[in-house]
Protein backbone atom coordinates (compact mmCIF):
# COMPACT_ATOMS: atom_id res chain seq x y z
CA UNK A 1 0.00 0.00 0.00
CA UNK A 2 1.28 3.41 -0.75
CA UNK A 3 0.61 6.24 1.20
CA UNK A 4 0.80 9.85 -0.65
CA UNK A 5 1.16 13.00 1.78
CA UNK A 6 -1.25 15.14 -0.70
CA UNK A 7 -1.04 18.10 2.30
CA UNK A 8 1.00 18.45 5.70
CA UNK A 9 -0.09 21.79 6.86
CA UNK A 10 -2.66 23.30 9.56
CA UNK A 11 -5.99 24.95 8.79
CA UNK A 12 -4.04 27.87 7.08
CA UNK A 13 -1.15 25.69 5.48
CA UNK A 14 2.02 27.59 4.94
CA UNK A 15 2.90 30.23 4.10
CA UNK A 16 0.27 31.90 5.73
CA UNK A 17 -1.39 34.58 4.04
CA UNK A 18 0.36 38.03 4.62
CA UNK A 19 3.13 36.21 7.03
CA UNK A 20 6.63 37.47 7.56
CA UNK A 21 7.49 34.82 9.65
CA UNK A 22 10.58 33.15 8.86
CA UNK A 23 9.20 29.66 8.03
CA UNK A 24 6.63 31.33 5.81
CA UNK A 25 9.34 33.06 3.90
CA UNK A 26 11.77 30.02 3.41
CA UNK A 27 13.05 28.58 -0.16
CA UNK A 28 12.57 24.99 1.07
CA UNK A 29 9.67 23.33 -0.39
CA UNK A 30 9.80 20.96 2.46
CA UNK A 31 8.66 24.34 4.36
CA UNK A 32 5.66 24.97 2.08
CA UNK A 33 2.44 22.90 3.39
CA UNK A 34 -1.08 22.37 1.86
CA UNK A 35 -3.79 21.64 3.90
CA UNK A 36 -3.63 18.57 5.78
CA UNK A 37 -4.90 15.30 3.85
CA UNK A 38 -3.63 11.86 2.57
CA UNK A 39 -3.65 9.38 -0.45
CA UNK A 40 -3.78 5.55 -0.13
CA UNK A 41 -3.14 3.55 -3.06
CA UNK A 42 -2.90 -0.55 -3.91
CA UNK A 43 -3.50 -2.74 -6.58
CA UNK A 44 -6.46 -1.16 -8.46
CA UNK A 45 -7.94 1.14 -5.45
CA UNK A 46 -7.67 4.50 -4.42
CA UNK A 47 -8.75 6.66 -1.56
CA UNK A 48 -8.48 9.73 0.38
CA UNK A 49 -8.75 10.74 3.60
CA UNK A 50 -10.24 14.50 3.92
CA UNK A 51 -10.33 16.77 1.01
CA UNK A 52 -9.93 20.61 1.89
CA UNK A 53 -10.02 23.47 -0.11
CA UNK A 54 -6.36 22.55 -1.68
CA UNK A 55 -7.98 19.22 -3.08
CA UNK A 56 -7.70 20.05 -6.53
CA UNK A 57 -4.46 21.25 -6.70
CA UNK A 58 -3.05 18.22 -4.94
CA UNK A 59 -4.93 15.86 -7.04
CA UNK A 60 -3.21 17.44 -9.80
CA UNK A 61 0.00 17.49 -8.23
CA UNK A 62 -0.06 13.72 -7.29
CA UNK A 63 -1.46 12.54 -10.76
CA UNK A 64 -4.32 10.74 -9.10
CA UNK A 65 -6.78 10.05 -11.68
CA UNK A 66 -9.16 7.44 -10.30
CA UNK A 67 -10.74 7.84 -6.92
CA UNK A 68 -12.93 5.20 -5.39
CA UNK A 69 -14.15 7.17 -2.23
CA UNK A 70 -13.57 9.82 0.60
CA UNK A 71 -12.86 9.12 4.67
CA UNK A 72 -13.35 12.15 6.35
CA UNK A 73 -11.67 12.42 9.79
CA UNK A 74 -14.48 15.46 10.93
CA UNK A 75 -16.10 18.67 9.50
CA UNK A 76 -13.80 21.49 9.53
CA UNK A 77 -13.05 23.71 6.58
CA UNK A 78 -9.95 22.67 5.88
CA UNK A 79 -10.99 18.86 6.10
CA UNK A 80 -14.22 19.22 3.44
CA UNK A 81 -13.88 22.31 1.65
CA UNK A 82 -12.94 20.93 -1.69
CA UNK A 83 -15.84 18.29 -1.99
CA UNK A 84 -17.16 20.60 -5.01
CA UNK A 85 -13.86 19.70 -6.92
CA UNK A 86 -14.51 15.53 -7.11
CA UNK A 87 -16.72 16.64 -10.07
CA UNK A 88 -14.28 15.02 -12.42
CA UNK A 89 -14.28 11.53 -10.77
CA UNK A 90 -18.05 11.60 -11.00
CA UNK A 91 -18.30 12.70 -14.76
CA UNK A 92 -15.73 9.17 -15.05
CA UNK A 93 -17.40 6.87 -12.46
CA UNK A 94 -20.88 8.62 -11.30
CA UNK A 95 -21.37 9.13 -7.43
CA UNK A 96 -18.58 8.85 -5.72
CA UNK A 97 -18.48 6.79 -2.00
CA UNK A 98 -17.66 9.02 0.69
CA UNK A 99 -17.34 7.65 4.22
CA UNK A 100 -18.53 10.15 7.73
CA UNK A 101 -19.87 10.20 10.84
CA UNK A 102 -23.35 10.89 10.97
CA UNK A 103 -22.35 14.34 12.18
CA UNK A 104 -20.01 15.53 9.57
CA UNK A 105 -22.24 14.02 7.17
CA UNK A 106 -24.87 16.46 8.79
CA UNK A 107 -22.67 19.48 8.28
CA UNK A 108 -21.46 18.45 4.85
CA UNK A 109 -25.48 18.48 3.29
CA UNK A 110 -25.37 22.04 5.41
CA UNK A 111 -22.46 23.13 3.61
CA UNK A 112 -23.42 21.12 0.25
CA UNK A 113 -26.94 20.97 -0.15
CA UNK A 114 -26.70 21.43 -4.02
CA UNK A 115 -24.67 18.27 -3.71
CA UNK A 116 -27.38 15.72 -1.71
CA UNK A 117 -30.56 17.71 -3.88
CA UNK A 118 -32.42 14.66 -4.94
CA UNK A 119 -35.05 16.70 -6.85
CA UNK A 120 -34.34 19.62 -9.70
CA UNK A 121 -30.57 19.06 -9.26
CA UNK A 122 -28.24 20.80 -11.47
CA UNK A 123 -26.61 18.82 -13.97
CA UNK A 124 -22.83 19.70 -12.98
CA UNK A 125 -23.35 19.05 -9.62
CA UNK A 126 -21.16 16.51 -7.41
CA UNK A 127 -22.82 13.45 -6.69
CA UNK A 128 -22.09 11.09 -3.70
CA UNK A 129 -22.81 7.69 -2.06
CA UNK A 130 -23.17 8.33 1.52
CA UNK A 131 -21.45 5.68 4.09
CA UNK A 132 -22.21 6.21 7.79
CA UNK A 133 -19.19 5.30 10.03
CA UNK A 134 -19.98 4.41 13.64
CA UNK A 135 -17.88 3.50 16.15
CA UNK A 136 -16.52 0.61 16.84
CA UNK A 137 -17.42 -0.86 13.57
CA UNK A 138 -14.91 -1.59 10.97
CA UNK A 139 -16.13 -1.10 7.35
CA UNK A 140 -14.89 -2.40 3.85
CA UNK A 141 -12.67 0.12 1.95
CA UNK A 142 -12.02 -1.76 -1.85
CA UNK A 143 -10.54 -5.30 -0.66
CA UNK A 144 -9.27 -3.74 2.57
CA UNK A 145 -11.09 -3.53 6.20
CA UNK A 146 -10.95 0.34 7.79
CA UNK A 147 -10.91 0.29 11.68
CA UNK A 148 -12.06 4.04 12.88
CA UNK A 149 -10.26 4.94 15.64
CA UNK A 150 -12.19 7.92 17.94
CA UNK A 151 -9.77 10.87 19.54
CA UNK A 152 -10.80 14.05 20.74
CA UNK A 153 -9.61 17.19 19.14
CA UNK A 154 -10.57 19.80 22.15
CA UNK A 155 -14.64 18.67 22.64
CA UNK A 156 -15.02 17.46 18.85
CA UNK A 157 -14.79 13.42 18.35
CA UNK A 158 -13.01 12.92 15.04
CA UNK A 159 -12.19 9.88 13.54
CA UNK A 160 -8.43 8.57 12.68
CA UNK A 161 -8.42 5.42 10.51
CA UNK A 162 -6.06 2.03 11.22
CA UNK A 163 -5.68 0.32 7.69
CA UNK A 164 -3.98 -3.18 7.94
CA UNK A 165 -0.55 -1.83 9.81
CA UNK A 166 -0.75 1.56 9.32
CA UNK A 167 -2.21 4.45 11.06
CA UNK A 168 -3.44 7.86 10.24
CA UNK A 169 -4.59 10.33 12.97
CA UNK A 170 -4.64 13.88 12.79
CA UNK A 171 -6.64 17.36 14.60
CA UNK A 172 -5.81 14.90 17.89
CA UNK A 173 -5.52 16.18 21.73
CA UNK A 174 -6.38 13.39 24.02
CA UNK A 175 -7.54 9.81 22.97
CA UNK A 176 -9.04 7.31 25.24
CA UNK A 177 -7.40 4.29 26.40
CA UNK A 178 -9.69 1.90 24.46
CA UNK A 179 -9.07 3.62 21.44
CA UNK A 180 -5.20 3.11 21.96
CA UNK A 181 -5.42 -0.67 22.20
CA UNK A 182 -6.64 -0.67 18.79
CA UNK A 183 -3.60 0.88 17.75
CA UNK A 184 -1.04 -2.24 19.23
CA UNK A 185 0.88 -3.33 16.19
CA UNK A 186 1.00 -0.73 13.77
CA UNK A 187 4.48 -0.29 11.67
CA UNK A 188 3.57 2.97 10.49
CA UNK A 189 1.59 5.76 12.30
CA UNK A 190 1.05 8.86 11.75
CA UNK A 191 -0.07 11.53 13.93
CA UNK A 192 -0.45 15.54 14.02
CA UNK A 193 2.11 17.79 15.51
CA UNK A 194 0.95 21.49 15.28
CA UNK A 195 4.27 23.69 17.28
CA UNK A 196 6.19 23.01 20.27
CA UNK A 197 4.18 25.27 22.29
CA UNK A 198 0.83 23.73 24.24
CA UNK A 199 -2.18 24.29 21.77
CA UNK A 200 -5.70 23.71 23.43
CA UNK A 201 -7.11 20.95 20.69
CA UNK A 202 -3.84 19.67 19.20
CA UNK A 203 -1.38 17.99 20.04
CA UNK A 204 2.31 19.79 20.42
CA UNK A 205 5.77 18.45 18.98
CA UNK A 206 6.07 16.81 23.04
CA UNK A 207 2.57 15.36 23.52
CA UNK A 208 2.76 13.76 19.76
CA UNK A 209 6.58 11.93 20.82
CA UNK A 210 4.71 10.79 23.96
CA UNK A 211 1.99 9.44 22.18
CA UNK A 212 4.29 7.78 19.41
CA UNK A 213 6.19 6.22 22.13
CA UNK A 214 3.20 4.65 24.14
CA UNK A 215 1.43 3.46 20.37
CA UNK A 216 5.65 2.07 19.62
CA UNK A 217 5.00 2.12 16.24
CA UNK A 218 8.54 0.57 14.12
CA UNK A 219 7.93 4.37 12.21
CA UNK A 220 5.94 7.49 12.73
CA UNK A 221 5.62 10.82 10.60
CA UNK A 222 4.43 13.93 11.92
CA UNK A 223 1.62 16.14 9.88
CA UNK A 224 -0.68 19.02 9.96
CA UNK A 225 2.02 21.57 10.98
CA UNK A 226 1.94 24.75 11.70
CA UNK A 227 5.02 27.27 10.17
CA UNK A 228 5.62 27.71 14.34
CA UNK A 229 6.68 24.20 14.59
CA UNK A 230 10.07 25.64 13.20
CA UNK A 231 12.15 25.06 9.77
CA UNK A 232 11.37 21.32 8.41
CA UNK A 233 15.05 20.74 8.46
CA UNK A 234 16.20 22.04 11.35
CA UNK A 235 13.27 20.36 13.24
CA UNK A 236 13.98 16.76 11.90
CA UNK A 237 17.14 16.69 13.05
CA UNK A 238 15.54 17.26 16.34
CA UNK A 239 13.31 13.64 16.41
CA UNK A 240 14.13 10.17 17.49
CA UNK A 241 15.56 8.31 14.48
CA UNK A 242 12.19 6.77 13.70
CA UNK A 243 10.13 9.75 13.79
CA UNK A 244 9.99 11.74 10.82
CA UNK A 245 8.04 15.30 9.51
CA UNK A 246 6.22 14.14 6.67
CA UNK A 247 6.29 16.96 3.68
CA UNK A 248 4.09 17.60 0.82
CA UNK A 249 4.14 14.93 -1.75
CA UNK A 250 6.14 12.61 -0.16
CA UNK A 251 5.33 8.91 -0.49
CA UNK A 252 5.94 5.86 1.56
CA UNK A 253 5.02 2.32 1.41
CA UNK A 254 3.97 0.35 3.73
Amino acid sequence: MKVYFLGTGTSQGIPVIGSHHSVCLSNDFKDKRLRVSIWIHWDDFSFVVDCGPDFRQQMLAANCHDLDGILFTHEHADHTAGLDDIRPYNFRKGPLPIFAHERVLKSLKRRFDYIFETENRYPGAPSVAVNEIENNKPFAIGNKTAIPISVWHGDLQVFGFRIDDFAYLTDVKTIDESEIEKLKGVKVLVVNALREEPHATHFNLQEALDFIALVQPESAYLTHISHLLGFHEEVAKKLPKNVFLAYDNLEITV
